[in-house]
């Protein structure tokens, strides 16, 4: 009994493997091998030298000017800045936040130190103890959020019925996300119920768009949300950085897509009391908006499209 080759891929297809390594690998390592600051905004108070020289280290920060070490504390934890720099009779002081960007706060230390003298550092708002876990916190959301999507799409072809699966999933997986890194491991601190809410709104921004995908294309939507989310979404988050720490527009991008948009968010959330959080809410409601706004255009489509018996008269 022969059976046919048809079917089979040709040999050349083996090409495609270094192409898809090469891809990935490009999408993930680029921004970690590239990272640097990139007009990371900063407070300076005290001194228009030490300003100056901050704002001349080749686009490095983002100079913002304050009357005062006070202004600047506050300027911090509205999340204006990451930091500062005071000059004062007794020398100079940093002000950093290890909660908003712990990989700046080192930063900002070594320039203050750059001239050798000593320096005052104060962390105004700082990390939890295990606040450095944030960061692994976002390819579970995304995870959470592709399989919500997966089975709502497969388990109903209701657009209703995908939509409630949808919101009943994001919030027991918020409130699941919320007991695990604020009750269980204290990653972050600030309000349980806030916190929780930031998580399924981002689990719901993932999943209203795997399914709003799927029914426009079919099983090629959940694909093509797959990768979107996972392989440039994640390594684009600048979750564990900052995003002005990333190459050229990855920072930009991250910010955009919900997985960048949710993580930042519950950092604010976390440890800011909400602060600088509006824009990551809008990006998330805009992805689930969307998501739902293309599983009503699909469902409107079969409503309008002619049964088979309309079509034959």
């Amino acid at each position: 009994m022969t059976h046919s080759s048809s079917h089979r891929p040709p040999l050349a297809a083996i090409l495609v493997v270094p192409v898809v390594v090469a891809v990935i690998l490009t999408l993930f390592a680029w921004p970690l091998a590239k990272l640097g600051p990139r007009d990371v905004p900063v407070g300076v108070a005290g001194a228009p030298a030490l300003a100056e020289r901050m704002a001349a280290q080749d686009g490095k920060f983002d100079v913002h000017r304050y009357d005062s070490e006070a202004a600047i504390r506050t300027a911090i934890e509205d999340r204006e800045v990451y930091g500062g720099f005071v000059a004062g009779p007794s020398g100079a002081k940093v002000l950093t936040a290890s909660a908003g960007s712990p990989a700046v706060a080192q930063m900002l230390t070594h320039a203050a130190a750059e001239g050798g003298k000593a320096v005052q550092v104060e962390d105004v708002v700082a990390a939890s103890p295990a606040g450095g876990a944030l960061p692994a916190s976002v390819l579970p959301l995304v995870i959470g959020g592709l399989l919500v999507g997966v089975l709502a799409a497969f388990a109903t072809s209701s657009a209703l019925r995908r939509t409630a699966l949808i919101v009943a999933g994001s919030l027991l997986a918020g409130v699941a996300g919320a007991a695990i890194v604020q009750s269980w491991l204290e990653v972050v601190d600030g309000d349980w119920a806030v916190n929780a809410a930031a998580l399924s709104l981002t689990v719901l921004a993932i999943a209203a768009t795997v399914v709003g995908l799927h029914a426009l294309m079919g099983r090629a939507g959940i694909l093509v949300a797959a990768l979107t989310m996972v392989f440039v979404g994640n390594p684009f988050s600048g979750v564990a950085t900052g995003p002005e720490m990333l190459p050229g527009p990855a920072g930009a991008i991250g910010q955009l897509l919900p997985p960048g948009a949710g993580g930042n968010l519950l950092r604010s959330t976390g440890f800011f009391d909400g602060a600088g959080g509006g824009r990551h809410i809008a990006v998330l409601a805009i992805w689930a908006l969307a998501g739902f706004a293309a599983l009503g255009i699909a469902a409107a489509r079969r409503r309008l499209a002619p049964t088979p018996e309309v079509a034959m008269a």
